[in-house]
């Protein structure tokens, strides 16, 4: 197994679907059929410990999979998997289209100017593919950039480093000190 903390997050599981031990899961993923699919493996953390789990059924309802796994057979089994993260590691994550990232990936790179000056750290990613916004913990609060191709000037992953040109008032915008 991975290391639990190295592991990406791609859902959670929500709540019992009926009686024969299928969950819906709330996917942290753009890929939801395929990452759900059956024969899919995942790795959750429990007061039991570390557990691997595997899809023997699958569907989508609206946009979130109903899946039954390995071993869940009754409504009273799936009861205590609710809530539980679903997990896989990184090097399992489908490929993605030059410029493009995954949520994950962005956390915790620090944001600065095209001159070196620092504005602060990603804490989380909002948004979708039809626009997302960095959350920046800056140093008079938080600043929500948008991640856009006129704003997001240089994208490191390797590096953590996001360099951004914002706009006249922006970075000014959330200041929680004025």
């Amino acid at each position: 197994m991975a290391d639990w903390n190295e592991m990406v997050l791609v859902g959670t599981i929500a709540r019992p679907h009926g009686l024969k031990g299928h969950v819906v899961i709330n996917p942290e993923t753009d890929f939801a059929e395929e990452r759900f699919a059956e024969g899919a493996t995942f790795w959750t953390r429990s007061l039991r410990g570390d557990e691997q789990m595997v899809v023997v059924a699958s569907r989508m309802q609206g946009a979130r999979p109903v899946v039954l796994f390995d071993g869940i057979a009754r409504i009273e089994d799936a009861e205590g998997l609710a809530g539980l993260e679903l997990r896989v590691p990184e090097e399992t994550l489908y490929p993605l289209a030059d410029g493009t990232y995954y949520h994950h990936q962005l956390i915790g790179c620090v944001v600065e100017t095209p001159g070196g000056e620092r504005i602060g750290a990603v804490a989380r990613v909002e948004g979708g593919a039809a626009g997302s916004l960095l959350a920046i913990d800056g140093v008079n609060g938080e600043i929500l950039i948008p991640l856009a191709v006129e704003i997001t000037t240089s994208v490191d992953i390797e590096a953590k480093r996001i360099v951004v040109n914002p706009p006249d008032g922006l970075l000014e915008l959330n200041d929680k000190k004025k």
